[in-house]
């Protein structure tokens, strides 16, 4: 599987979520500069921005999984092994540490999902 790689890099530990800074008033030009390269790169529909946090430890084989259940709308995170799941799309990713960068460039995966296994989007979709 393609995020095999990026699940095996040493990463720094993430805060646990109550200890994780969020966005305040001191980053706006921060956030603007992230913006304007979204812009630029004719992403700015497509990415957005997560809190990295922790809510439990991950092992460097294992990786977050999201499903949903759109008639309950309800989102799902459980852990698999990343050598035995079957979700397959990125939804979340890491930026790596300058000169760590994976198979597919200078990120991480943090989180996958599969259209097929109720994925967010997937309720539009034919099939």
């Amino acid at each position: 599987m393609t995020h095999s790689k990026e699940s095996t890099i040493a990463r720094k530990p993430l805060p646990r979520f109550e200890e994780a800074e969020g966005l305040g008033p001191s980053d706006a030009a921060f956030v603007q500069d992230l913006v304007d390269v979204l812009e630029k790169h004719g992403n700015l529909d497509r990415f957005g921005l997560c809190l990295l946090h922790d809510h439990f430890p991950l092992a460097a084989d294992e990786v977050i999984v999201e499903t949903n259940d759109s008639a309950a709308r309800t989102l799902h995170a459980h852990v698999e092994k990343t050598d035995r799941t079957r979700h397959v799309k990125p939804s979340q990713w890491r930026f790596a540490p300058h000169g760590t960068a994976g198979a597919q460039g200078p990120y991480q995966v943090v989180m996958l999902c599969d259209p097929l296994d109720l994925c967010p989007g997937r309720e539009g979709r034919n099939g």
